[in-house]
């Protein structure tokens, strides 16, 4: 999910014409829509239902689109480097675990919110895992976006008061960005592989690692409106990841981080109409730094800038 070479290093001469570029961000959009859609369908799933059992649902949909989109394409499914490609699709699966556990347990904005930090997660993992150098700027990002998730927080040991959100949920929630960031980093370990081939190894490794988690959460037989919700998480899911594919091919990468982030503004939408979740002060304020900093983390560097919009989702 990354610029290819020739776009992300154009120069004047080479660089995209307009019209190329304005379908490249209402891809972006569109994708960043259909993500949000996404946590709507979940959060609204997870009223009856455990998390555990969206995720599985979401893991067989999108296995047997990924099958289907591999037969099509006459791709071999199973990959040169199995042990990483099965290390990306458990990392993978604990992020899509982690992420709707947190939109199931937090109000939407929030949990996107935070889930949107795995930029910053991965730029602290190459540093440490890879050997990519992080300077002032990317320190000041990485603080900067912790302090804005104590923003959202409002945690009670600093503010006063009782704690806005549930602080064990707020750290699943950082979980799950972190095992995205993971993900990502493992994902560029795997330059020779098919990217289907990539995408294929996360419901392969999700449906086997959830389903001793679903076994101890009580799932519940769902109802016919359940069903419906339940594939709707794994159309909508697929339908956005190409959107924003797309989208990353055909524009810059720091256009299309910025349209990407439209899914915040989606996803507290929804939360407000459907849930009556209003975002607070607090909450906007930590948004803007989280956003901002990862903004200009993303924008000081031409590596890896696909993290920022297409988290494991």
């Amino acid at each position: 999910m990354r610029p290819t070479p020739a776009l992300a290093g154009a120069g004047p001469e080479t660089a995209s014409p307009a019209p190329v570029s304005t379908a490249g961000l209402r891809y972006m959009a569109v994708g960043a829509f259909w993500f949000s859609v996404m946590s709507l369908l979940v959060k609204e799933a997870g009223t009856r239902l455990p998390s555990a059992q969206i995720v599985l649902a979401r893991a067989v949909v999108t296995f047997v689109l990924s099958w289907a989109m591999l037969r099509r394409a006459g791709v071999r499914p199973w990959g040169i480097h199995r042990g990483r490609l099965a290390l990306r699709g458990l990392v993978g699966a604990s992020s899509i675990t982690c992420f709707y556990y947190s939109l199931v347990h937090l109000p939407i904005a929030e949990a996107t919110v935070i889930q949107y930090m795995n930029p910053v997660f991965t730029a602290i993992l190459a540093g440490i895992l890879l050997g990519e150098r992080m300077g002032r700027r990317e320190v000041a990002c990485v603080l900067l976006s912790l302090a804005g998730v104590l923003l959202v927080t409002h945690p009670a040991v600093l503010f006063g008061g009782a704690a806005r959100l549930n602080p064990w949920h707020v750290a699943i929630a950082l979980a799950g960005a972190l095992s995205a960031a993971s993900a990502y980093t493992t994902i560029r370990a795997l330059k020779d592989e098919h990217p289907l081939v990539v995408v294929f190894y996360l419901p392969v490794m999700t449906i086997p690692t959830i389903i001793p988690l679903l076994a101890g959460a009580e799932p519940r037989w769902p109802t016919p409106l359940e069903w419906l919700l339940l594939v709707g998480v794994g159309a909508t899911t697929q339908v956005a990841q190409v959107y924003m594919t797309r989208g990353l091919q055909m524009e810059r990468a720091g256009r299309a981080t910025a349209v990407g982030y439209l899914q915040i503004v989606f996803a507290a939408a929804w939360g407000m109409l459907f849930f009556g979740e209003v975002p607070d002060a607090w909450s906007v304020a930590g948004a803007v730094l989280i956003v901002g900093s990862t903004l200009a983390l993303m924008s000081g560097s031409r590596r890896a800038p696909a993290a920022a919009v297409v988290p494991e989702e």
